[in-house]
């Protein structure tokens, strides 16, 4: 019998993928089409076959690409491949589907295979009964650990830290942490570094795995740790612990209790999420969007886009009873109907290019108090420049078209004060909410928004009837 040949075996399983994903690492349509009709047909093990080589994350993507009502009987069909790390993976929304059609010992089981931080982010969506029933199914350090994480505020570091770390006392000398490590199965594989504690639990330094490796073993793990580092608080919003490991290119870091004790680690891995999450949660927010996942349950989906869609029609109320103010003006100039929605439009596009950049500053920390004033002389500046530019373009070419000397000048004159408008909103409205402790990335553009209209009506209907304007 000839013997497996490793080479052959990877460039089989090298081609089986290239079949299944495309150029971007995306599943093609044509394989999930594939798996889709063997379970329809009751192939389970043809669907066994071909999902089986897929890494645990495309197998989650292959559960966001199927529809809703057949996610179920693809988790019938490929039971035995959804372990941990596949709903470790998977689309919050996708997994909390899947979990309800769960046994809690079954929910119990994939959470035990997990690190704390991923088994916490399965349980911590479920009703309240089943949480407790999946709980009372676990083992008593495992349901420990959870519940431990569970009594900490949504979003913050005790809910995303893992408790599994290595911790050695700072009189060890390397050889003694290395057969530490060596000598106990049970240790977590995944890590990068060591934490040194002193006999109160608290940690006093780090020690990378390659400095273990490089260094004799009889030198003492106080003299090769690193003493600087880098603590998170329990309590701290995982925006700020991304905003940490970004500031001082962490790898991973120690999360403290209230008393300075060691109780958990954050890695580098969980904080990508956070990252991508909180960037797409800004950019959402300020288009009023909710959370903008397209698995979301089409209910909450609706609720969430109609409320702040009410919230622009009560502003879009506001501005159309500025204009109500010039009625009269208006019919006895009618291009100044013609005309001034491209005064307000233009603003609440320069409003807008502010806002962006201010909550983008607000949210990684470059934008403070001691700088708040600068930004908003930056700004103003740039939307005067702006405003002069594009007030010479649209007076030019209104004057052109229309060959009125008057209402040209009156349009670009509109557009330099509402673009000034714009730049001062754009700024002052995010850093107030902020200080104010209202989310900016939340309620900022409608108040921007509002203001660029109501000063865009205001500004080019004022300065028309000032100006005797079709009188």
């Amino acid at each position: 019998m000839s013997e497996t040949d490793p080479i052959a075996d990877a460039a089989e399983e090298t081609m089986q993928l290239d079949s299944q994903l495309d150029g971007d690492d995306r599943l093609k349509p044509e394989f999930v089409r594939k798996v889709l009709d063997a379970v329809e047909d009751g192939d389970d093990e043809s669907a066994r076959a071909l999902v089986e080589p897929l890494h645990p994350a495309d197998i989650a993507d292959l559960f966001e690409l199927t529809p809703n009502d057949q996610r179920r009987d693809l988790a019938r069909a490929i039971t035995d491949l959804l372990d941990g790390d596949v709903f470790a993976e998977m689309n919050d929304y996708v997994r909390e589907d899947l979990i309800d059609a769960l046994e809690p010992h079954e929910v119990a089981d994939i959470a035990s295979e997990l690190d704390t931080d991923d088994a916490v982010a399965i349980i911590e969506d479920m009703e309240e009964d089943d949480q407790r029933a999946v709980l009372r199914a676990l083992d008593p350090d495992d349901r420990a650990a959870i519940e431990e994480a569970l009594s900490y505020p949504e979003e913050s570091a005790g809910r995303l830290m893992q408790r599994e770390l290595i911790a050695v006392p700072e009189h060890w000398t390397v050889g003694n942490a290395i057969d530490y490590l060596r000598g106990h199965e049970e240790l977590t594989t995944d890590f990068w570094e060591i934490f040194v504690v002193d006999p109160t639990h608290k940690p006093v330094g780090t020690c990378q795995l390659s400095w273990l490796l490089r260094t004799p073993r009889s030198i003492p793990i106080g003299d090769v740790m690193q003493r600087e580092q880098t603590l998170i608080p329990v309590d701290m919003d995982q925006e700020e612990v991304a905003l940490r490991f970004q500031k001082y290119a962490l790898i991973s870091a120690a999360v403290v209790d209230p008393n300075g004790r060691l109780v958990g680690m954050i890695t580098v891995d969980d904080i990508v999420h956070i990252i991508s999450e909180e960037a797409g949660e800004d950019t959402l927010r300020l288009a009023g969007a909710g959370d903008g996942d397209i698995n979301e349950p089409l209910h909450l989906t609706i609720r969430t886009r109609i409320t702040w869609l009410v919230v622009n029609l009560g502003t879009a109320m506001i501005a159309a009873s500025v204009v109500g103010l010039f009625q009269g003006q208006i019919a006895r100039f009618a291009l100044l109907a013609v005309l001034m929605p491209i005064v307000s439009g233009m603003g609440g596009n320069a409003g807008t290019q502010t806002l962006a950049v201010v909550v983008r500053a607000l949210a990684t920390n470059q934008l403070t108090s001691s700088n708040t004033a600068r930004m908003i002389l930056r700004e103003f500046r740039i939307a005067v420049a702006n405003g002069l530019m594009l007030g010479l373009l649209i007076g030019g070419g209104t004057w052109l078209i229309f060959g009125n000397q008057d209402l040209a000048i009156v349009i670009a004159l509109a557009m330099v004060i509402n673009n000034m408008i714009a730049g001062l909103a754009g700024v002052l409205v995010p850093v107030t909410l902020e200080r104010a402790g209202v989310d900016p990335a939340v309620s900022s553009a409608v108040f921007v928004t509002t203001s660029t209209d109501v000063m865009g009506f205001l500004s080019f209907l004022g300065l028309a009837t000032l100006w005797g304007l079709g009188g």
